[in-house]
């Protein structure tokens, strides 16, 4: 029956009921031990923390520029774009149904790579010179988001 259905021994643990009284095993000091970093509350040291040493990301070399305003763009090429049927508005939702796009980061660009057969309506936030050409010269229109 559907009500006497119970988990298989040993599959479900007790959670540690801590500070419980002495005789629970866990009382007084819930497992922490004797004073110390580690017994007070908030206490332990942070990630990466190697006790006073000088940590391991600090040794290790850095190199080059790490530009923090940095973009990052979904890039799309112009002949995947031949999937679309002439006269399709292609903008990003129709880019993620169509799975030439995964994750939208900063934006959608369109590259220029290969050739278009089809006169769409093209809708992303940039474009190679290359792409916008192709698009055009296909009889399409290109728009910027």
């Amino acid at each position: 029956m559907l009500n006497e259905l119970s988990p298989v021994k040993g599959a479900r643990h007790a959670r540690k009921r801590l500070g419980r009284g002495t005789g629970s095993g866990l009382g007084k000091t819930s497992g922490k031990g004797n004073k110390g970093q580690n017994a007070r509350s908030g206490g332990g040291v942070r990630p990466g923390f190697e006790g006073g040493q000088l940590p391991l990301f600090q040794r290790l070399p850095k190199r080059g520029f790490h530009n923090v305003s940095r973009k990052e763009y979904a890039v799309v090429n112009v002949e995947d774009l031949n999937v679309f049927e002439n006269g399709t508005v292609v903008d990003v939702e129709a880019l993620i149904a169509a799975g030439l796009v995964k994750k939208v980061n900063d934006g959608v660009k369109v590259l220029g790579d290969g050739a278009l057969e089809k006169k769409l309506t093209v809708k992303a936030h940039k474009f190679s010179a290359k792409a916008e050409e192709a698009i055009t010269k296909a009889g399409g229109t290109v728009e910027v988001m």
